[in-house]
């Protein structure tokens, strides 16, 4: 059974944002002072919001309430206005989204990403195609808590039972388990495919063009931990 619906994960799923993100961390870090982070270590830094990335840059010392609140405004000026030196549409994510927006399906973005820098980022990037963004917001637990995706279902008017939740993390996968859908893992984002699996993916996607495969075929199965 093909699915009717998807939700996917913006960062390291849609976007390569990883440069753009690692760079204003740095930025910060030197301006502080503080030793610098490489690109990869920054992979396993991302996918829990903002707050959660200026956390795990900064040292101890300046992991206190006060001393995040001044990290997290630095590294947004800075990435505010850095956010699209690099970052890019992964290969092949255009054609994906045609090939399922000629079959039909409907879909949106659910994200850690603050939400109206997530809604600028996909008008810049992807102008007038998601008519569905989600963000953080306050008062809303971020992923992998699955309130606010229950909520963009229920905007979307989509099926749970027919809808497939796409990311690159194994909070994407645990995302999409939490509120009862399957979960496709994309191996050209962030994370690995050991993660993935580990976090019990219900499909793998090596391409765009598989993941349009995967969506129109209905083409997963069934996990461990699917029925948490």
């Amino acid at each position: 059974m093909r699915f009717d619906h998807v939700v996917f994960d913006l960062d390291g799923t849609l976007l390569n944002t990883l440069r753009d993100l690692a760079d204003a961390a740095n930025f910060v870090c030197r301006a502080n002072g503080w030793p610098e982070h490489t690109v990869d270590e920054y992979r396993y830094f991302v996918g829990n919001g903002i707050p959660k990335l200026c956390w795990r840059f900064a040292p101890e010392s300046a992991r206190d309430e006060a001393a995040q609140k001044e990290v997290l405004a630095q590294f947004s000026a800075r990435y505010d206005a850095h956010k699209e030196d690099t970052t890019a549409p992964y290969p092949g994510i255009e054609a994906m989204l045609d090939k399922l927006e000629a079959a039909g399906v409907r879909y949106g973005v659910l994200t850690n990403k603050e939400d109206s820098l997530a809604k600028a980022v996909m008008e810049h990037y992807f102008p007038g195609r998601f008519r569905f963004v989600q963000g953080a917001v306050p008062g809303v637990p971020t992923k992998p808590d699955p309130t606010a995706l229950r909520r963009l279902l229920a905007r979307m008017g989509a099926d749970p039972a027919r809808t497939l939740f796409v990311g690159d993390s194994d909070v994407d996968i645990h995302t999409a388990h939490n509120a009862g859908l399957p979960g496709a893992g994309v191996l050209w984002g962030f994370r690995t495919r050991q993660e993935l699996e580990a976090a019990g993916a219900n499909a793998l996607a090596d391409t765009p063009a598989d993941l349009a495969r995967i969506v129109l075929e209905g083409a997963v199965h069934n996990s461990p931990q699917a029925a948490r």
